[in-house]
Protein backbone atom coordinates (compact mmCIF):
# COMPACT_ATOMS: atom_id res chain seq x y z
CA UNK A 1 0.00 0.00 0.00
CA UNK A 2 0.99 3.54 -0.57
CA UNK A 3 2.58 5.35 2.15
CA UNK A 4 0.66 8.87 2.45
CA UNK A 5 2.49 12.29 1.69
CA UNK A 6 1.97 14.86 4.69
CA UNK A 7 2.65 18.65 3.62
CA UNK A 8 4.01 18.54 7.31
CA UNK A 9 7.59 16.92 5.44
CA UNK A 10 8.22 19.92 3.15
CA UNK A 11 7.18 22.54 5.50
CA UNK A 12 10.41 21.72 7.62
CA UNK A 13 13.44 21.43 4.43
CA UNK A 14 11.79 23.73 2.33
CA UNK A 15 9.75 27.29 2.74
CA UNK A 16 6.99 28.43 0.68
CA UNK A 17 6.38 31.26 -1.14
CA UNK A 18 4.00 33.35 1.60
CA UNK A 19 1.17 33.60 -1.45
CA UNK A 20 1.58 29.35 -1.92
CA UNK A 21 1.63 29.37 2.37
CA UNK A 22 -1.59 31.43 2.34
CA UNK A 23 -3.20 29.29 -0.38
CA UNK A 24 -2.59 26.42 1.42
CA UNK A 25 -3.64 27.14 4.31
CA UNK A 26 -7.28 28.26 3.26
CA UNK A 27 -7.26 25.26 1.57
CA UNK A 28 -6.34 23.11 4.81
CA UNK A 29 -9.90 25.25 6.56
CA UNK A 30 -11.63 24.92 3.49
CA UNK A 31 -11.42 21.45 3.78
CA UNK A 32 -11.77 21.35 7.79
CA UNK A 33 -15.27 23.42 6.85
CA UNK A 34 -16.69 20.80 4.40
CA UNK A 35 -15.94 18.11 6.65
CA UNK A 36 -17.90 19.44 9.40
CA UNK A 37 -20.59 20.18 7.34
CA UNK A 38 -20.97 16.72 5.92
CA UNK A 39 -20.70 15.50 9.31
CA UNK A 40 -23.53 18.40 11.20
CA UNK A 41 -25.68 17.12 7.74
CA UNK A 42 -25.70 13.90 8.20
CA UNK A 43 -26.09 14.32 12.28
CA UNK A 44 -29.23 16.16 11.37
CA UNK A 45 -30.59 13.74 9.14
CA UNK A 46 -29.80 10.61 11.20
CA UNK A 47 -32.12 12.56 14.20
CA UNK A 48 -34.81 13.92 11.97
CA UNK A 49 -35.10 10.40 10.47
CA UNK A 50 -34.56 8.84 13.77
CA UNK A 51 -37.59 11.37 15.87
CA UNK A 52 -39.92 10.21 12.78
CA UNK A 53 -39.52 6.77 12.42
CA UNK A 54 -39.36 6.18 16.54
CA UNK A 55 -41.63 9.10 17.97
CA UNK A 56 -41.09 11.18 20.70
CA UNK A 57 -40.07 8.44 23.67
CA UNK A 58 -38.32 5.86 21.98
CA UNK A 59 -36.46 9.35 20.34
CA UNK A 60 -35.56 10.01 23.47
CA UNK A 61 -33.73 6.84 24.36
CA UNK A 62 -31.88 7.46 20.85
CA UNK A 63 -30.54 10.46 22.38
CA UNK A 64 -29.58 9.49 25.48
CA UNK A 65 -27.42 7.00 23.44
CA UNK A 66 -26.51 9.94 21.33
CA UNK A 67 -25.30 12.04 24.24
CA UNK A 68 -23.38 9.26 25.97
CA UNK A 69 -21.37 8.78 23.14
CA UNK A 70 -20.99 12.55 22.97
CA UNK A 71 -18.94 11.85 26.72
CA UNK A 72 -17.12 9.31 25.44
CA UNK A 73 -15.88 10.85 22.34
CA UNK A 74 -14.43 14.44 24.55
CA UNK A 75 -12.73 11.41 26.56
CA UNK A 76 -11.21 9.77 23.52
CA UNK A 77 -10.36 13.33 21.88
CA UNK A 78 -8.43 13.92 25.40
CA UNK A 79 -6.70 10.76 25.76
CA UNK A 80 -5.68 9.94 21.63
CA UNK A 81 -6.10 12.69 19.61
CA UNK A 82 -5.57 15.90 20.72
CA UNK A 83 -1.75 15.47 21.63
CA UNK A 84 -1.71 14.10 18.65
CA UNK A 85 -2.80 16.90 16.91
CA UNK A 86 -0.78 19.06 19.35
CA UNK A 87 2.77 17.23 18.61
CA UNK A 88 2.90 15.55 15.63
CA UNK A 89 1.01 18.39 12.80
CA UNK A 90 3.45 19.18 10.15
CA UNK A 91 6.08 17.03 11.33
CA UNK A 92 7.99 14.35 8.94
CA UNK A 93 5.63 11.21 7.97
CA UNK A 94 7.55 8.95 9.64
CA UNK A 95 6.88 10.54 13.11
CA UNK A 96 3.43 11.02 11.99
CA UNK A 97 2.77 7.77 10.86
CA UNK A 98 4.27 6.30 14.30
CA UNK A 99 1.97 8.41 16.15
CA UNK A 100 -1.14 7.76 14.01
CA UNK A 101 -0.62 4.27 14.99
CA UNK A 102 -0.59 4.66 18.43
CA UNK A 103 -3.50 7.18 18.57
CA UNK A 104 -5.71 5.10 16.55
CA UNK A 105 -4.74 2.35 18.92
CA UNK A 106 -5.96 4.23 22.04
CA UNK A 107 -9.01 5.46 20.44
CA UNK A 108 -9.38 1.44 20.24
CA UNK A 109 -8.40 1.17 23.57
CA UNK A 110 -11.11 3.75 24.88
CA UNK A 111 -13.99 2.17 22.76
CA UNK A 112 -13.60 -1.38 23.81
CA UNK A 113 -13.01 -0.08 28.10
CA UNK A 114 -16.14 1.70 28.22
CA UNK A 115 -17.70 -0.16 25.36
CA UNK A 116 -17.36 -3.50 28.06
CA UNK A 117 -19.00 -0.81 30.92
CA UNK A 118 -21.75 0.19 28.22
CA UNK A 119 -22.61 -3.16 27.18
CA UNK A 120 -22.76 -4.33 31.16
CA UNK A 121 -25.16 -1.68 32.09
CA UNK A 122 -27.03 -2.38 29.17
CA UNK A 123 -27.83 -5.70 30.14
CA UNK A 124 -27.92 -5.03 33.26
CA UNK A 125 -31.05 -2.11 32.87
CA UNK A 126 -32.78 -4.19 30.24
CA UNK A 127 -36.49 -2.55 29.83
CA UNK A 128 -36.22 0.14 26.71
CA UNK A 129 -33.25 1.83 27.60
CA UNK A 130 -31.17 -1.36 28.38
CA UNK A 131 -30.92 -2.33 24.27
CA UNK A 132 -29.57 0.79 23.19
CA UNK A 133 -27.07 1.16 25.78
CA UNK A 134 -26.15 -2.45 25.31
CA UNK A 135 -25.85 -1.95 21.07
CA UNK A 136 -24.06 1.84 21.76
CA UNK A 137 -20.99 -0.18 23.92
CA UNK A 138 -20.54 -2.59 21.02
CA UNK A 139 -20.25 0.15 18.33
CA UNK A 140 -18.38 2.20 20.71
CA UNK A 141 -14.74 1.06 19.40
CA UNK A 142 -16.07 1.69 15.54
CA UNK A 143 -17.46 5.14 16.12
CA UNK A 144 -14.03 6.40 18.05
CA UNK A 145 -12.00 5.06 15.14
CA UNK A 146 -13.64 6.97 12.64
CA UNK A 147 -13.53 10.22 14.55
CA UNK A 148 -9.46 9.70 15.38
CA UNK A 149 -8.57 9.10 11.47
CA UNK A 150 -10.40 12.46 11.30
CA UNK A 151 -8.09 14.12 13.30
CA UNK A 152 -5.17 11.90 11.86
CA UNK A 153 -5.77 13.80 9.06
CA UNK A 154 -6.18 16.61 9.96
CA UNK A 155 -2.72 16.78 11.64
CA UNK A 156 -1.25 15.83 8.27
CA UNK A 157 -2.67 18.59 6.80
CA UNK A 158 -4.61 16.43 4.14
CA UNK A 159 -8.35 17.39 5.21
CA UNK A 160 -9.68 16.30 2.06
CA UNK A 161 -9.23 12.42 3.18
CA UNK A 162 -11.47 13.38 6.37
CA UNK A 163 -14.16 14.80 4.10
CA UNK A 164 -14.17 11.52 2.35
CA UNK A 165 -14.17 9.49 5.25
CA UNK A 166 -16.89 11.39 6.65
CA UNK A 167 -18.51 10.86 2.92
CA UNK A 168 -18.81 7.42 3.20
CA UNK A 169 -19.86 7.34 6.75
CA UNK A 170 -22.84 9.36 5.64
CA UNK A 171 -22.80 6.37 2.34
CA UNK A 172 -23.08 3.80 4.41
CA UNK A 173 -25.63 5.07 7.02
CA UNK A 174 -28.54 5.50 4.26
CA UNK A 175 -28.88 1.56 4.15
CA UNK A 176 -28.39 1.07 7.48
CA UNK A 177 -30.80 3.32 8.35
CA UNK A 178 -33.83 2.00 5.84
CA UNK A 179 -32.86 -1.59 7.64
CA UNK A 180 -33.42 0.16 10.87
CA UNK A 181 -36.76 1.47 10.25
CA UNK A 182 -37.84 -1.98 8.81
CA UNK A 183 -36.89 -3.30 12.03
CA UNK A 184 -38.46 -0.59 14.21
CA UNK A 185 -36.22 -0.76 17.13
CA UNK A 186 -33.81 1.93 19.00
CA UNK A 187 -30.77 -0.55 18.95
CA UNK A 188 -31.62 -1.01 15.41
CA UNK A 189 -30.72 2.96 14.73
CA UNK A 190 -27.67 2.45 17.21
CA UNK A 191 -26.56 -0.58 15.52
CA UNK A 192 -26.86 0.75 11.79
CA UNK A 193 -25.21 4.35 13.34
CA UNK A 194 -22.71 2.58 14.87
CA UNK A 195 -21.54 -0.08 12.17
CA UNK A 196 -21.46 2.60 9.38
CA UNK A 197 -19.32 4.35 11.04
CA UNK A 198 -17.30 0.90 11.42
CA UNK A 199 -17.36 1.17 7.42
CA UNK A 200 -15.63 4.70 7.76
CA UNK A 201 -13.21 3.31 10.07
CA UNK A 202 -12.19 0.58 8.05
CA UNK A 203 -11.99 2.96 5.13
CA UNK A 204 -9.35 5.28 6.94
CA UNK A 205 -6.53 2.39 7.30
CA UNK A 206 -7.47 1.92 3.41
CA UNK A 207 -6.51 5.87 3.12
CA UNK A 208 -3.69 5.76 5.34
CA UNK A 209 -2.17 2.06 5.14
CA UNK A 210 -1.65 2.72 8.89
CA UNK A 211 -2.65 -0.41 11.20
CA UNK A 212 -3.65 0.83 14.80
CA UNK A 213 -1.69 -0.47 17.26
CA UNK A 214 -3.63 -1.18 20.02
CA UNK A 215 -0.48 -3.01 22.11
CA UNK A 216 1.33 0.35 21.57
CA UNK A 217 -1.63 2.32 23.64
CA UNK A 218 -0.46 2.03 27.04
CA UNK A 219 3.03 3.83 25.70
CA UNK A 220 0.79 6.25 23.96
CA UNK A 221 -0.78 6.99 27.38
CA UNK A 222 2.82 7.24 28.97
CA UNK A 223 4.15 9.33 26.46
CA UNK A 224 1.50 11.93 26.87
CA UNK A 225 0.16 11.55 29.87
CA UNK A 226 1.62 15.10 30.71
CA UNK A 227 -1.04 16.28 27.75
CA UNK A 228 -3.46 13.84 27.66
CA UNK A 229 -5.04 13.32 30.93
CA UNK A 230 -4.94 17.01 30.90
CA UNK A 231 -7.45 17.34 27.96
CA UNK A 232 -9.37 14.49 29.12
CA UNK A 233 -10.54 16.48 32.44
CA UNK A 234 -10.94 19.86 30.11
CA UNK A 235 -13.06 17.80 27.52
CA UNK A 236 -15.39 16.53 29.99
CA UNK A 237 -15.39 19.75 31.70
CA UNK A 238 -16.40 21.87 29.11
CA UNK A 239 -19.48 19.11 28.11
CA UNK A 240 -20.42 18.57 31.52
CA UNK A 241 -21.05 22.53 32.41
CA UNK A 242 -23.14 22.84 29.27
CA UNK A 243 -25.55 19.19 30.80
CA UNK A 244 -25.46 21.27 34.14
CA UNK A 245 -26.73 24.64 33.74
CA UNK A 246 -29.36 23.02 31.36
CA UNK A 247 -30.37 20.96 34.16
CA UNK A 248 -30.30 23.57 36.74
CA UNK A 249 -31.77 25.95 34.61
CA UNK A 250 -34.96 23.23 34.05
CA UNK A 251 -35.07 23.49 37.83
CA UNK A 252 -34.71 27.05 38.34
CA UNK A 253 -37.39 27.93 35.58
CA UNK A 254 -38.69 25.12 34.14
CA UNK A 255 -38.28 22.74 31.29
CA UNK A 256 -40.18 25.01 28.65
CA UNK A 257 -36.89 27.80 29.63
CA UNK A 258 -34.12 25.15 28.21
CA UNK A 259 -36.82 24.73 25.01
CA UNK A 260 -35.95 28.23 24.45
CA UNK A 261 -32.16 28.49 25.28
CA UNK A 262 -32.03 25.31 22.76
CA UNK A 263 -33.86 27.08 20.06
CA UNK A 264 -31.91 30.45 19.73
CA UNK A 265 -29.02 28.11 19.83
CA UNK A 266 -30.54 26.39 16.99
CA UNK A 267 -30.91 29.66 15.42
CA UNK A 268 -27.16 30.10 15.64
CA UNK A 269 -26.74 26.35 14.63
CA UNK A 270 -25.29 27.52 10.98
CA UNK A 271 -22.42 29.63 12.06
CA UNK A 272 -21.76 27.12 15.14
CA UNK A 273 -21.10 24.54 12.30
CA UNK A 274 -18.69 26.91 10.52
CA UNK A 275 -16.89 27.09 14.28
CA UNK A 276 -16.74 23.60 14.88
CA UNK A 277 -15.12 23.14 11.22
CA UNK A 278 -12.69 25.89 11.92
CA UNK A 279 -11.90 23.90 15.08
CA UNK A 280 -10.97 20.98 13.29
CA UNK A 281 -7.82 22.79 11.74
CA UNK A 282 -6.85 25.52 14.00
CA UNK A 283 -5.04 23.88 16.22
CA UNK A 284 -3.00 22.15 13.73
CA UNK A 285 -2.52 24.94 11.73
CA UNK A 286 -1.15 27.06 14.88
CA UNK A 287 0.97 24.13 15.43
CA UNK A 288 2.76 24.76 12.26
CA UNK A 289 2.98 28.63 12.80
CA UNK A 290 4.59 27.77 15.83
CA UNK A 291 7.27 25.71 14.06
CA UNK A 292 7.96 28.09 11.23
CA UNK A 293 7.52 31.20 12.50
CA UNK A 294 6.92 31.13 16.42
CA UNK A 295 6.75 34.82 16.54
CA UNK A 296 3.35 34.92 14.42
CA UNK A 297 1.35 32.59 16.62
CA UNK A 298 0.38 35.58 18.44
CA UNK A 299 -1.17 37.50 15.27
CA UNK A 300 -2.77 34.03 13.80
CA UNK A 301 -4.25 33.43 17.25
CA UNK A 302 -5.82 37.25 17.71
CA UNK A 303 -6.80 36.90 13.67
CA UNK A 304 -8.63 33.75 14.08
CA UNK A 305 -10.29 34.65 17.50
CA UNK A 306 -11.41 38.07 16.27
CA UNK A 307 -12.85 36.88 13.12
CA UNK A 308 -14.81 34.11 14.86
CA UNK A 309 -16.28 36.82 17.03
CA UNK A 310 -16.75 39.56 14.18
CA UNK A 311 -19.05 36.83 12.60
CA UNK A 312 -20.56 35.32 15.52
CA UNK A 313 -22.17 39.13 15.80
CA UNK A 314 -22.65 39.67 11.97
CA UNK A 315 -24.71 36.72 11.95
CA UNK A 316 -26.77 37.01 15.30
CA UNK A 317 -27.09 41.09 13.47
CA UNK A 318 -28.99 39.34 10.80
CA UNK A 319 -30.70 36.93 13.21
CA UNK A 320 -32.52 40.13 14.61
CA UNK A 321 -33.89 41.43 11.06
CA UNK A 322 -35.54 38.08 10.64
CA UNK A 323 -39.06 38.42 10.31
CA UNK A 324 -41.35 36.82 12.65
CA UNK A 325 -42.79 34.63 9.98
CA UNK A 326 -39.53 33.27 8.87
CA UNK A 327 -38.79 32.31 12.50
CA UNK A 328 -42.28 30.97 13.12
CA UNK A 329 -41.67 29.01 9.97
CA UNK A 330 -38.78 27.63 11.58
CA UNK A 331 -39.19 27.28 15.37
CA UNK A 332 -42.98 27.15 15.13
CA UNK A 333 -44.12 28.08 18.65
CA UNK A 334 -40.34 28.00 20.29
CA UNK A 335 -39.82 31.24 18.17
CA UNK A 336 -41.60 33.78 20.24
CA UNK A 337 -39.47 32.88 23.63
CA UNK A 338 -36.23 31.92 21.23
CA UNK A 339 -35.88 35.55 19.82
CA UNK A 340 -36.00 37.38 23.49
CA UNK A 341 -32.65 35.23 23.66
CA UNK A 342 -31.04 36.01 20.02
CA UNK A 343 -28.66 39.30 21.41
CA UNK A 344 -27.07 37.38 24.67
CA UNK A 345 -26.59 33.96 22.73
CA UNK A 346 -24.84 36.00 20.01
CA UNK A 347 -23.01 37.92 22.53
CA UNK A 348 -21.97 34.48 24.03
CA UNK A 349 -20.89 32.79 21.30
CA UNK A 350 -19.13 35.75 19.89
CA UNK A 351 -16.81 35.37 23.16
CA UNK A 352 -16.97 31.65 22.79
CA UNK A 353 -15.10 32.43 19.16
CA UNK A 354 -12.88 35.11 20.24
CA UNK A 355 -11.35 32.83 23.02
CA UNK A 356 -10.92 29.64 20.97
CA UNK A 357 -8.15 31.88 19.22
CA UNK A 358 -6.01 31.60 22.65
CA UNK A 359 -7.30 27.84 23.03
CA UNK A 360 -5.73 27.06 20.02
CA UNK A 361 -2.55 28.81 20.99
CA UNK A 362 -2.28 27.47 24.38
CA UNK A 363 -2.97 23.74 22.47
CA UNK A 364 -0.02 24.32 20.08
CA UNK A 365 1.70 25.35 22.89
CA UNK A 366 1.20 22.24 24.37
CA UNK A 367 0.67 24.30 27.97
CA UNK A 368 -2.27 21.97 28.96
CA UNK A 369 -1.88 23.13 32.82
CA UNK A 370 -2.69 26.43 31.81
CA UNK A 371 -5.22 24.96 29.18
CA UNK A 372 -7.11 23.17 31.23
CA UNK A 373 -6.73 25.82 34.15
CA UNK A 374 -8.73 28.63 31.80
CA UNK A 375 -11.52 25.48 30.93
CA UNK A 376 -12.00 25.15 35.02
CA UNK A 377 -12.46 28.67 35.17
CA UNK A 378 -14.41 29.34 31.98
CA UNK A 379 -16.68 26.38 32.94
CA UNK A 380 -17.40 27.31 36.13
CA UNK A 381 -18.11 30.85 34.93
CA UNK A 382 -20.62 29.52 32.68
CA UNK A 383 -22.43 27.37 35.43
CA UNK A 384 -22.70 30.44 37.68
CA UNK A 385 -23.23 33.04 35.25
CA UNK A 386 -25.99 30.91 33.77
CA UNK A 387 -27.87 29.36 37.06
CA UNK A 388 -27.21 32.40 38.96
CA UNK A 389 -28.82 34.09 35.95
CA UNK A 390 -31.67 31.65 35.91
CA UNK A 391 -32.41 32.81 39.74
CA UNK A 392 -32.28 36.33 39.46
CA UNK A 393 -34.10 37.24 36.25
CA UNK A 394 -35.47 33.41 34.33
CA UNK A 395 -34.48 32.71 31.14
CA UNK A 396 -33.26 35.89 30.20
CA UNK A 397 -31.15 36.47 32.92
CA UNK A 398 -29.70 33.21 32.23
CA UNK A 399 -28.77 33.96 28.98
CA UNK A 400 -27.06 37.19 30.11
CA UNK A 401 -25.37 35.72 32.62
CA UNK A 402 -23.76 32.92 30.58
CA UNK A 403 -23.04 35.98 27.66
CA UNK A 404 -21.31 37.93 30.85
CA UNK A 405 -19.27 34.53 31.90
CA UNK A 406 -18.27 33.29 28.65
CA UNK A 407 -16.12 37.07 27.72
CA UNK A 408 -14.82 36.99 30.79
CA UNK A 409 -13.43 33.54 30.17
CA UNK A 410 -12.28 34.64 26.97
CA UNK A 411 -10.18 37.44 29.12
CA UNK A 412 -8.67 34.95 31.35
CA UNK A 413 -8.08 32.45 27.87
CA UNK A 414 -6.05 35.83 26.43
CA UNK A 415 -4.32 35.99 29.69
CA UNK A 416 -3.28 32.78 29.85
CA UNK A 417 -2.49 32.63 26.23
CA UNK A 418 0.49 35.32 26.84
CA UNK A 419 1.96 33.96 29.87
CA UNK A 420 2.39 30.80 27.86
CA UNK A 421 4.24 32.76 25.41
CA UNK A 422 6.28 34.40 27.61
CA UNK A 423 8.11 30.92 28.05
CA UNK A 424 8.15 30.28 24.37
CA UNK A 425 8.73 33.85 22.42
CA UNK A 426 8.34 37.29 22.85
CA UNK A 427 4.95 38.52 22.47
CA UNK A 428 5.36 40.55 19.01
CA UNK A 429 3.80 44.02 18.76
CA UNK A 430 0.41 44.33 17.05
CA UNK A 431 0.02 47.71 15.37
CA UNK A 432 -3.22 49.25 14.58
CA UNK A 433 -3.93 51.80 12.17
Amino acid sequence: MTPMTTEGENAKTTPQPAGSAKRALLGRLSWGLADQAASSISNFVVGIYVARSLGVTAFGVFSLAWVTYGVVLNISRGLATDPLVVRFSGVSEDSWRGAVARSTGTALVVGSAIGVACLAAGLGLGGRVGPAFACLGVMLPGLLLQDAWRYSFFAAGVGRKAFLNDVVWGVALVPAMIVAARVGTVAAFVLAWGASATVAGAYGYLQSGILPRVARARGWLREQRDLGYRYLVENTCLSGASQVRAYGLGAIVGVSAVGAVRGAELLMGPFLAVLMGLSLVTVPEAARVLRQAPQRLYRFCLLLGGGQAAGALLWGSALLLMPDRAGELVLGDVWDSASRLIVPITLGVAGAGLGTGAAAGLRALGAARLSLRSQLFASACYVGGGLGGAAAGGTVGSAWGVAAATLIGSAVWWLSLRSGLRHHHPIPEVRTT
